[in-house]
């Protein structure tokens, strides 16, 4: 029989890894997966931290007992059609969205944010999103809106799609085996909250700092690549 794994109540109890797969099973997994990549509704639900934990609890057999590849194919299934839906209707959309007024579940902010990130990387920002909280949901949204070419969008969506839900899923499967991890559950998920987080710390000192000097995220990043390349090409 397995042993009960504890964890660290990091914010409310819908929010929290654990309660969630216990309650819902592989299917809530599925579902919030699909919401959180591409619904503008799921850009509050647990990513990283949900699919870790997923690994983690199939290593052991508690909650999940189905065999490790056919949860990471359904993740990852799960993943990619999130962005379909999300690409599709930012496209039917259209930039009527960048005109929706905030509401307690939708943010202009975050829509700007996807679009920055999306007008930094380019097509690799559908890749890069899936490891960023909140881009994640946006980007493929951005992208439809940017009318992004769709079959790059499919190949790029597979692409992370599969990066994301098959590899965070296997790291906690594997991890999860180790008797240091199981022992520092609470600490290893609180890193992973950490880790996600840091992007979008960073973005928005840059934002705060840009807002300071009055000029855009965007331009402000332009000014940081041109100081970057100056020192690269310093004479020493």
């Amino acid at each position: 029989m397995p042993t009960p794994t504890t964890t660290l109540a990091m914010g409310p109890e819908f929010l929290d890894p654990e309660w969630l797969i216990s309650t819902f099973g592989l299917l809530g997994i599925l579902a919030i997966v699909f919401a959180e990549s591409g619904l503008l509704i799921g850009f509050f639900l647990p990513g990283d931290s949900l699919l870790f934990t997923t690994g983690l609890l199939t290593s052991d057999g508690q909650y999940i007992t189905y065999p490790i590849w056919l949860v990471c194919l359904l993740i990852t299934i799960a993943a990619i059609v999130g962005d379909q839906v999300g690409y599709l209707f930012g496209r039917r959309v259209g930039p009527a969205l960048f005109r929706r007024p905030n509401s307690r579940l939708f943010k202009q902010e975050n829509l700007l944010k996807a679009h920055e990130f999306f007008d930094k990387y380019g097509a690799r920002s559908i890749v890069l999103a899936r490891f960023v909280p909140i881009v994640r949901t946006f980007t493929p949204i951005v992208a439809g809106v940017s009318k992004m070419n769709y079959r790059t969008f499919v190949i790029y969506n597979v692409i992370g799609g599969t990066l994301w839900g098959t590899g965070v899923t296997l790291l906690g499967f594997f991890l999860g085996q180790i008797d240091f991890v199981k022992a520092n559950i609470e600490i290893i998920l609180i890193a992973i909250v950490v880790l996600s987080v840091v992007p979008i710390a960073i973005e928005l000192l840059r934002a705060r700092m840009a807002a300071r000097r009055g000029t855009t995220p965007a331009e402000q990043a332009a000014l940081d690549e041109a100081a970057r390349e100056s020192q690269q090409h310093r004479p020493y």
